[in-house]
C-alpha cells in the first residue's frame, strides 16, 4: 500500500515501502531459505540469503565455509558530505541498525548455526563447488554467468561476493549436512520408475464448481461422447484445459490425486467417467487412450532415479535439519533488550555461547542496505538543512497532525470521521513492516518538513475552484479506449477500427492490442473522461466526439498513444456550487500542496553539494576529501557532476 501521507517524500526515504513486497519468489530450500533470506534477497535464486559477517568456526581450515569476501581497503570514516556536513560511517551504521538490525541479526544467527554444524561434522564446502553452483544457477535462468551476476546486482542489490558467500554457500552446506539423511528404498524406486516409464492414460477432462452443473454436463457428454471436447471448452472452469478442449498431459502413476489415477487407469478407450469429487470441485474424465509402459530396464535408470528422489527429498530433509539446529540453539538476543544492552555493551547476540558483536551486525547491515539507507540519510539531511536555514521546526504537534491526516485520507477513520490511530499504526507495522519510530522518521517528518518549507505559497484561485467543480460535477464522456506504445501500430489499429466502426469490433481490437491491462480485460471500457483531469489533449478530443464517433490517434506521452470511441455523454450532477465549495477547495489545496512539495524538494536537490563516498557519486560539489586519519588514502571522486542525489516520488493522493 502506498502511504498517502507521504506523496512528496524522496524515494529513498520511502524505499522501504516499495521493497516490502518486492521479492521474486523462486522455489528454494523451504523454511531454511525463508529464515536465512532477507526480504530483498529472497529472489536471488532457490537458495538461502545469509550474512558474510557470521562468526567463523574456530578452525577455519576445517570448513571452506562461506567463501569469504576479500579484505579490501578500510571503509572511509565519512560516508557522505552534504553541503559541507558529514554523514559518518558510524552514523550510517546506526541508521542501518535502526532499519534492518533485527532482520539482519536473525540472518547472521541462522548462518552461524550452519557454519558451526559444519565445523562439528568436519564438512567442507569448497570454492570450486560454490563456483560450479553459480554457473549452474546462471544456466538454469538461461544467462551467462557474468550477466546473471550483473542482473542480481543491478536488480536485487546482491553483489557477486555476497551471492557466493551469503546465498550459495549456505545452500551447499545445508545440502551436504542433509545428505546422510537422504535414503532411498525399493518402494520409492519402484514408484518413481512407474511414474517416468510406466503406463499412462491420455484423457480429456471437464472441471466444474458445483455438483448440479456437473450432473447436467455429464448427461450431455454421455448423450454425445464425440462432443466432449466442445463441452470442456464451453463449461470447464479450468482455463488451461478448456482452451485445449479438455486435453491435458497424460496421467501418470503416483503423481496426482489417487482417486483420479485409480479411475483413469481403470477406464477403457472412449469411456466417460462418473462425476469425481476432487477437493471443492467436480471432475469428469473421458479416456482417449491407454498408453503402454516404455521398454526401459530398471537397471539402466536406477541410479538416475535414485538421484532424482534424493533431490526431491532434499527440501524436506533440509527443512527438518534446519529446524533442529534452531531448536537446539541457545540464542540470547541483546539487540532488542535495553536491559541486556546495558549489561553487555557492544554485543548484539550470544549464539551457543559465542558473541555476535554490534559492530559486526552494523557492518553487515551497511553491506546489505548501506547504499539505500545512505540515500535516505542524504535526503533527510537536505531537508534538515533547509529547515535550519529558514528557522523552521517540525514539532510533535506537526507529526501528530500529519499522521492523523494520512490516516483519514486513507479511510482509516471511525464513524465520526476521526482518525483511528491504533488501527493505522497497526497497518504500518503489519503491512509495511514499519515501527512507529521509523514511520515518523522516514515518512511523516519529511512530509511535515516539506509542508512547512512550502509554507503559504499554495493558493486556491477562483479559476481553480471553477475547474474543480467542472471536474467533479460536470459532464463526462463515456468511451472505450485502446492504448498502444507504438505509433505505427496505433495507425494500423486505428485503420482497422475505421473500417469496421462498431462497438463490438472496437472491443475486439482493445482486447487484442491494448497494452493497458485493466481496460484490455474490459474490452476497452474505461471510466468516463472528465474535464481538467490532467490530460488536456485527451480531454479536448473526447469532448469533441459524438456518440459512435472514432477519435484520431492521440499521443498522450512520448511512448503512449490512445484511440477513443465515444459511447455518449453524461449529464452534469446537479449540486449547488456553494454547498461543495469548501470540499473542492480543500481537495485542490492538498493536490497543489503535494505538487509544490515535490517541486521544492527537486529544487533543494538540484542546489545541493553532495558527495556520496559509499557509491562514489559526487553531486554538484567542489572536490572534498574528508580526513580519514593518518596514512589512509583519501577517496577522490573521478568527476564532479550536477545531478540530484535521487528522484522525488511523484505527488499522489
Amino acid at each position: 500500500m502506498a502511504c498517502e501521507g507521504s506523496p512528496a517524500i524522496p524515494n529513498a526515504l520511502s524505499n522501504r515501502w516499495s521493497k516490502l513486497a518486492a521479492p521474486l519468489v523462486l522455489a528454494g530450500i523451504g523454511l531454511a531459505i525463508q529464515a536465512l533470506a532477507g526480504p530483498n534477497h529472497a529472489a536471488a535464486q532457490q537458495q538461502p540469503r545469509t550474512s558474510a559477517f557470521a562468526p567463523r568456526p574456530r578452525n577455519p581450515a576445517q570448513v571452506a565455509a562461506a567463501p569469504g569476501k576479500q579484505a579490501g581497503p578500510a571503509a572511509p570514516a565519512v560516508a557522505a558530505v552534504v553541503n559541507g556536513e558529514k554523514i559518518s560511517v558510524e552514523d550510517l551504521g546506526r541508521e542501518c541498525l535502526r532499519h534492518y538490525g533485527t532482520e539482519v541479526l536473525e540472518s547472521l544467527t541462522n548462518k552461524f548455526l550452519i557454519a558451526e554444524h559444519c565445523q562439528q561434522t568436519n564438512l567442507v564446502v569448497t570454492k570450486q563447488e560454490v563456483d560450479e553452483r553459480v554457473e549452474q544457477m546462471a544456466r538454469r535462468f538461461g544467462l551467462p554467468k557474468d550477466q546473471w551476476l550483473k542482473m542480481l546486482e543491478t536488480e536485487r542489490g546482491i553483489k557477486p561476493e555476497q551471492y557466493a558467500s551469503d546465498i550459495i554457500w549456505p545452500t551447499l552446506a545445508l545440502e551436504k549436512l542433509a545428505a546422510p539423511r537422504l535414503t532411498v528404498d525399493e518402494q520409492e524406486l519402484k514408484e518413481s520408475y512407474e511414474t517416468y516409464y510406466g503406463p499412462t492414460v491420455r484423457v480429456r477432462l471437464i472441471v466444474l464448481d458445483d455438483a448440479e452443473t456437473a450432473r447436467k454436463v455429464l448427461q450431455l457428454a454421455r448423450a454425445n461422447p464425440d462432443d466432449f471436447g466442445n463441452l470442456a471448452k464451453d463449461y470447464s472452469v479450468d482455463v488451461n484445459s478448456a482452451s485445449a478442449k479438455g486435453m491435458i498431459p497424460p496421467i501418470r502413476l503416483h503423481v496426482g490425486d489417487k482417486e483420479i489415477e485409480r479411475i483413469a487407469f481403470s477406464m477403457s478407450e472412449g469411456q466417460i467417467s462418473d462425476v469425481i469429487p476432487v477437493a471443492n470441485q467436480q471432475v469428469i474424465l473421458k479416456c482417449e487412450a491407454q498408453l503402454p509402459a516404455r521398454q526401459i530396464a530398471m537397471a539402466d535408470v536406477q541410479t538416475q532415479l535414485a538421484d532424482e528422489i534424493r533431490d526431491r527429498k532434499l527440501r524436506g530433509v533440509a527443512d527438518e535439519l534446519f529446524r533442529e539446529l534452531q531448536q537446539q540453539a541457545q540464542v540470547e538476543n541483546v539487540l532488542n533488550d535495553p536491559a541486556k544492552q546495558a549489561q553487555m555493551p557492544g554485543v548484539a547476540a550470544i549464539v551457543n555461547g559465542r558473541q555476535i558483536m554490534l559492530q559486526q551486525l552494523a557492518g553487515e547491515c551497511v553491506t546489505r542496505h548501506g547504499v539505500e539507507v545512505l540515500e535516505g540519510s542524504i535526503h533527510h539531511k537536505i531537508l534538515e538543512q533547509a529547515c535550519r536555514e529558514k528557522r523552521i521546526e517540525v514539532t510533535q504537534a506537526d507529526i501528530e497532525a500529519e499522521v492523523a491526516r494520512a490516516a483519514v485520507a486513507m479511510g482509516v477513520a471511525d464513524a465520526q470521521g476521526q482518525p483511528d490511530l491504533p488501527k493505522w499504526y497497526k497497518m504500518m507495522t503489519e503491512e509495511q513492516g514499519l515501527t512507529a519510530e521509523l514511520y515518523h522518521h522516514d515518512v511523516v517528518w519529511p512530509t511535515a518538513a516539506l509542508k512547512k518549507l512550502v509554507g503559504e505559497t499554495v493558493q486556491v484561485t477562483d479559476e481553480d475552484l471553477k475547474k474543480g467543480y467542472e471536474a467533479n460535477y460536470g459532464p463526462r464522456v463515456r468511451c472505450r479506449a485502446i492504448v498502444l506504445n507504438n505509433s505505427r501500430k496505433a495507425q494500423e489499429v486505428w485503420e482497422k477500427a475505421r473500417q469496421n466502426p462498431t462497438e463490438d469490433f472496437f472491443g475486439d481490437l482493445a482486447e487484442q492490442y491494448s497494452i493497458e491491462p485493466s481496460s484490455r480485460v474490459l474490452r476497452g471500457e474505461v471510466p468516463p473522461i472528465q474535464k481538467h483531469g490532467g490530460q488536456p489533449k485527451l480531454e479536448e478530443e473526447a469532448f469533441n466526439l459524438r456518440p459512435g464517433e472514432l477519435s484520431g490517434v492521440i499521443q498522450i506521452s512520448r511512448e503512449h498513444f490512445v484511440i477513443l470511441r465515444c459511447e455518449g455523454h453524461t449529464e452534469p450532477t446537479q449540486v449547488d456550487f456553494n454547498q461543495v465549495r469548501e470540499l473542492i477547495a480543500a481537495d485542490i489545496h492538498e493536490k497543489k500542496l503535494r505538487l509544490a512539495m515535490a517541486k521544492e524538494f527537486e529544487r533543494l536537490q538540484a542546489q545541493a553539494n553532495i558527495q556520496n563516498f559509499l557509491s562514489r557519486t559526487p553531486v554538484h560539489a567542489e572536490e572534498y576529501s574528508p580526513p580519514l586519519g593518518p596514512g589512509k588514502p583519501q577517496p577522490q571522486p573521478a568527476a564532479t557532476t550536477r545531478r540530484p542525489a535521487g528522484p522525488v516520488a511523484p505527488p499522489r493522493r
